[in-house]
Order: structure tokens, then C-alpha cells, then sequence
């Protein structure tokens, strides 16, 4: 159902040119969830003619795990996928990524926020109308310190987080209503599809960095995916938020914007969205069970 291919496909030699990405996080096993998701993609690849991309999105090197990595080749091996070589890892490329930061910085689009989480739950707490709920949590707004302050912080070695400038961002972008708008090709939570004007405000001010991780999931995939010449991003519609800010990032640092495909999430018998933890439904304790390749199309609805 992904098929249409809007302005962003560019005909070359009768071919229509068409690539989608599938980017786990090596942060534990896959799931049935995560099955759904890949195949989609792939098979939208497919039937396109385009390419399907495997990308490893490995920042968080606390919790990515070698083994996992490792896992998710082996998963998708299992699931028939085949996938353009070499793979990206996000973790070989962090000069990529301070890079586009140094770009927003000469926009003037980000700040250092030096408050702790405790500290922003503070003033949350005593001015809760002042931050609703945003896709991350309350949409916290920060401000600017002086430039002697921060100097006197970072003499410190005090932590801090690069924070995107929301009402800046948008004072350079301007008032023109189709500046930020993308193009929906499966569907939002709510049904949302078509063309869809983009609300990044929804975010407040999102940490895009901090001083020891030097990119942000947001960041990062915005990035790849204009590296990586993907056309068509294919995922679950809980990400499908996410979309609003990645739009915004795009516009800042001069970066084309892909057509959007959220599909539903799978859920088990009680709707309830699966997780790495529930390790019953791992692809690999799938496999080791005896369970097929049909067998799990079957059951994830293709």
C-alpha cells in the first residue's frame, strides 16, 4: 500500500528510483513488532524496484549491545531480507552529526541548557500549565543564558544539553504555511494522511545533543536518511510525531524531505504493543521453536 510515488521518485533508466530503510537500535532482540516493520518496507522496496536499507542505530552506547547487533543480522536473514552493503553504523559516524549541530549553531537555532532533569521536574511542577504534554513529555521551553554565565558553567565542567530554539527556529523559517508541511502515505494514530502541515512546536525545546552524546536519535536519523538517499521512510505510526520535528531539521540544514509511510502497530491478543523485554515473541525464540518465515507472515497480517 506504499506504493505511490509522489515528487519525490526520480525516473533513471525506466527505473523508478525508490529506497526505505529499516533502523533498529541493537538495544535487545526483535520482536514480532519489528518483523512487521521490516517487511513492510522490504516489500514496498520490492515491489517498487527501489532499494531496502538495513541501518544500525547504535548511539546509545551505554545500552547497544555487540551481541544484539549481531542478532539482528541473523533475524533478518531469517526474515529473506536482503539489504544494501555496507551497513550503516551511527556509532562510526558521529563527525557527521557535529557537523549538522555546527550548522544550527551558525543559524543560532540552539542553546546550551545547563538545568538537570530534577531541576526542569521542578519548575514543571510549579507552572504546569506553562508545559503540556508534548510526544517526549511536558514541552519544556528553556532560555539563553548570558555569555558570562556559561562561561563560568562550562570553566565548571558542568553538563549541559544543546537545546533546539523552537520559537527561534520558527522566527527564521517565517510565516509561510506550507513551508513546513510533509506528505503522509499510510497513516498517523488518528488517521492523520495526505498532506500534513507540521507542528514541531508540539516538542518545546527538544535536547538535539548533549555535551558527553553528541547527536540525538532526532538528529541522527534526520542525517542518515539525507546521506542515505531514502525516498520513502516506512515505520510504526507511534513514531509518527517524531515526523513534525524531523521536518524542522530538515528545513534548517537545507535537507530533503522523504515521503512518509506510517503503518498500524502489531499488538498480542490483549492489544498490547509488543517490547524487547517480552521475550516470548523474540524472532529468535520464534525461530528456535520451529515456528516458519510463512507462519510469521501469517500471523503479523501479510
Amino acid at each position: 500500500m506504499f506504493l505511490t510515488t509522489g515528487n519525490q521518485d526520480i525516473e533513471a533508466g525506466g527505473m523508478t528510483h525508490f529506497i526505505t530503510r529499516f533502523a533498529p537500535s541493537p538495544t535487545g532482540l526483535l520482536h514480532l513488532g519489528h518483523a512487521f516493520s521490516a517487511l513492510t518496507a522490504y516489500d514496498a522496496a520490492r515491489t517498487a524496484g527501489g532499494k531496502f536499507i538495513l541501518r544500525i542505530e547504535d548511539i546509545d552506547q551505554t545500552r547497544c549491545k555487540p551481541e544484539f547487533e549481531q542478532a539482528i543480522f541473523e533475524d533478518m536473514e531469517w526474515l529473506a531480507i536482503n539489504w544494501e552493503t555496507p551497513v550503516r553504523r551511527q556509532s562510526d559516524h558521529f563527525d557527521d552529526y557535529a557537523g549538522a549541530l555546527e550548522q544550527l549553531k551558525a543559524r543560532d537555532v540552539v542553546y546550551r541548557c545547563f538545568k538537570t532533569r530534577k531541576e526542569i521536574a521542578d519548575e514543571i511542577t510549579r507552572a504546569p500549565h506553562l508545559t503540556p504534554d508534548g510526544p517526549e513529555g511536558p514541552q519544556y521551553v528553556g532560555e539563553r543564558l548570558t555569555a558570562a554565565k556559561e562561561r563560568s558553567l562550562l570553566a565548571k565542567g558542568a553538563p549541559f544539553a544543546w537545546r533546539l530554539s523552537m520559537a527561534r527556529a520558527q522566527a527564521i523559517l517565517g510565516d509561510d504555511p506550507n513551508k513546513l508541511r510533509f506528505v503522509e502515505e499510510g497513516a498517523g494514530p488518528k488517521g492523520e494522511t495526505g498532506h500534513i502541515k507540521a507542528t514541531p512546536e508540539i516538542f518545546g525545546d527538544p535536547v538535539i545533543a548533549r555535551k558527553d552524546a553528541r547527536t540525538s536519535y532526532h538528529l541522527a536519523s534526520v542525517c542518515d536518511d539525507a546521506l542515505q538517499g531514502v525516498t520513502h521512510v516506512i515505520r510504526g505510526e507511534d513514531l509518527f510525531p517524531t515526523t513534525h520535528l524531523h521536518r524542522l531539521l530538515q528545513e534548517l540544514l537545507d535537507l530533503p524531505a522523504p515521503i512518509y509511510c506510517h503503518h498500524r502497530l502489531i499488538t498480542d491478543e490483549n492489544g498490547t504493543r509488543f517490547a524487547k523485554r517480552d521475550q516470548s515473541i523474540t524472532l529468535r525464540a520464534l525461530r528456535e521453536s520451529g515456528v516458519t518465515l510463512a507462519e510469521v507472515r501469517v500471523r503479523i497480517g501479510l
